[in-house]
């Protein structure tokens, strides 16, 4: 099927969609690019969307560029959305400058083809006391981020400045990925960046949950057991949770 509009999304598990469950599709997750690519596709006539979500979990920027750029490009696509590089922070060291001229490669790899591209910053963790010591790195990404998209044409969606996401609600259980709301949120913010009148009504939230000390220490010891044991058990074996996963979406197809 030939589409008129080919939105691409790239990315690791924050393009594709982690947090976000939904055991009835590919890699059992939904997320924000599918919900914003649905909004497109029903604000366009039938059979003129297609779609496509190359993004894995765990990609690193090096892995990101050279199997999903080129990939992408050959879709022909007229909207590409593209996160890349927070793994890259996590990790011990990182040469921030010569990673960002890499992805400014990249980037302008995807503006030739004429394509409106979105590029989004770093999330500010400073809520977060295990990930705000990543903060002053995130700042550094984020600044060469907003230089690499204007000189290349591609416009920023500032996921740094979303205060709503020092919300816990808005995180999945990992603490390290969006949950449902989250990606509603995330959805409608790509759409506010693109232009687009749609929203996507938001989720109802819980209760904000008020824990005692105990409490709080007790969810704290089984989250590092469950979620930060298991990262760094792959960080030291060297391997990645999207090691044995494909690309959700790789062709482009209908989203509804």
């Amino acid at each position: 099927m030939e589409f008129s509009q080919r939105y691409v999304a790239l990315g690791d598990s924050f393009t594709e969609g982690l947090g976000d469950e939904d055991t009835t599709l590919p890699n059992q997750v939904r997320g924000w690019a599918d919900r914003v690519a649905e909004q497109l596709a029903l604000a366009r006539p039938e059979g003129t969307f297609g779609y496509a979500n190359l993004a894995i979990r765990g990609k690193k920027m090096k892995q990101i560029l050279a199997e999903q750029i080129d990939a992408a490009v050959a879709l022909d696509p007229t909207l590409v959305t593209i996160y890349a590089g927070i793994n890259d922070i996590l990790r011990p060291k990182v040469d921030i400058d010569a990673m960002i001229a890499k992805y400014s490669g990249g980037l302008a790899k995807l503006a030739a083809t004429g394509a409106r591209v979105l590029v989004f910053t770093g999330f500010d963790a400073s809520s977060s006391k295990v990930f705000a010591g990543i903060r002053g790195r995130t700042a550094v990404y984020n600044e060469l981020v907003r230089e690499a998209a204007e000189n290349t044409g591609a416009e920023l969606v500032d996921y740094w400045r979303f205060r709503e996401y020092n919300d816990w609600r808005l995180w999945d259980v990992d603490r390290m990925h969006m949950s449902t709301p989250g990606h509603v949120n995330m959805a409608n913010r790509v759409l506010e960046a693109l232009g687009e009148a749609a929203r996507i009504p938001m989720p109802e939230l819980p209760p904000i949950q008020v824990k005692t000390t105990a409490e709080s220490l007790r969810d704290n010891a089984t989250w590092t057991k469950e979620y930060v044991g298991p990262w760094i058990g792959r960080r030291l074996r060297g391997v990645s949770s999207g090691d044995n996963l494909s690309a959700r979406w790789p062709q482009l197809r209908t989203p509804l």
